[in-house]
């Protein structure tokens, strides 16, 4: 076993800094608990100017979905409902989510868009090539600390999804999510193997240390989980996502263990993504049969939400990948506030 740090706290982080004036409203709210909610204020007008993938409502949705994760430093509980701030995400939702329809095809093929996923594309390099094949220490460390944002709560969303199953599907995803929970081990959950590596790294594994400097493309990342958890209609859309994230894994894993072997990386570093390779393929295989193929038996209808998890997903992680591709290439670091050892 590999478990070179004592188990995540439980400690909540600190609020970040706004972005605009739609996180502001949030910050606001979940700052001064006396006042009137600063995000039941927040006017058409500016709800109309909003960039659905920008920084300031994807910061605004994120801070209003940790209220249900861990919250934060003195920051009230009771907010978790808060009349105002729920009002607010869901408009802010309904932002996101009409542009991530707008841009991907849909459809309800379910089989077809998960076997064009099984290929590379001969050209392909994602961020995960580029590490493997000419990736620099502080490239690879940069990408952990922004993933960080989803790895230290990995699982968490898709736990929400147990209840709105039935039968064999729910059956199988408890069966994934056990795995990804360390099968009772709480050195051996995924969390804490990620939280390992960032130690190995050299980087801060407590929770949430990397959301001020996060860019826009991870949150909305993180965001479409959340989301998709939170909102019994989105399940299918969820189980999507988790297909789409499991069927790339291995592939991704294993060139980013080979990465870190290249750049003389610690086996506490390298643990995390060897986990991965050999249990997301077999993850693949039972989300897939186990538990997509049983749940469109049952409810068939939800055929298209499958396929927009699918496709929304994979649009988002191409837009991370994408933007870090481009910012390295420019010899810059992609995180708003760059690690020591980044370029300046």
């Amino acid at each position: 076993m590999l478990n070179t740090t004592a188990p995540q706290t439980a400690a909540a982080p600190a609020l970040p800094a706004p972005r605009g004036l739609l996180s502001a409203a949030v910050l606001d709210t979940l700052g001064d608990t006396t006042a009137v909610s600063s995000a039941a204020q927040v006017g058409a007008a500016v709800l109309q100017q909003a960039d659905p993938y920008g920084a300031d409502l994807q910061l605004a949705l994120y801070c209003c979905y940790e209220l249900h994760y861990r919250g934060f430093t003195g920051v009230s509980d009771d907010l978790e409902w808060d009349p105002g701030l729920l009002g607010l995400r869901r408009r802010l939702e309904r932002l996101f989510l009409t542009a991530l329809r707008a841009e991907v095809p849909g459809g309800t093929d379910v089989a077809a868009v998960l076997d064009s996923l099984l290929v590379e594309p001969v050209d392909a390099w994602s961020v995960s090539h580029h590490l493997r094949y000419a990736g620099q220490l502080w490239q690879l460390r940069e990408y952990v600390a922004q993933r960080s944002l989803y790895h230290l709560k990995e699982a968490d969303p898709h736990a929400w999804v147990i209840p709105r199953l039935t039968g064999p599907a729910k059956v199988a995803l408890v069966t994934v999510e056990h795995d990804e929970y360390g099968s009772g081990n709480p050195g051996r959950m995924h969390a804490q193997l990620f939280a390992d590596m960032m130690t190995e790294l050299g980087l801060c594994a407590e929770y949430g240390t990397y959301l001020g400097a996060a860019p826009a493309a991870i949150l909305a990342e993180v965001n479409f989980m959340s989301l998709c958890g939170l909102h019994r209609r989105m399940r299918g859309a969820m189980i999507g996502q988790l297909v789409t994230a499991e069927l790339t894994s291995s592939p991704s894993s294993d060139r980013l263990v080979r990465a870190m072997r290249r750049l003389g990386c610690g086996p506490a570093a390298i643990e995390f993504f060897a986990e991965h390779i050999e249990t997301d393929a077999v993850h693949e295989q039972l989300v897939r049969h186990s538990v997509i193929a049983p749940l469109l038996t049952a409810e068939p209808e939800l055929a298209g939400d499958v396929v927009f998890g699918i496709q929304a997903s994979t649009l988002l992680a191409n837009r991370f990948s994408d933007l870090l591709l481009r910012r390295w290439a420019q010899g810059l670091s992609a995180l708003r506030t760059p690690l020591p050892d980044a370029p300046r």
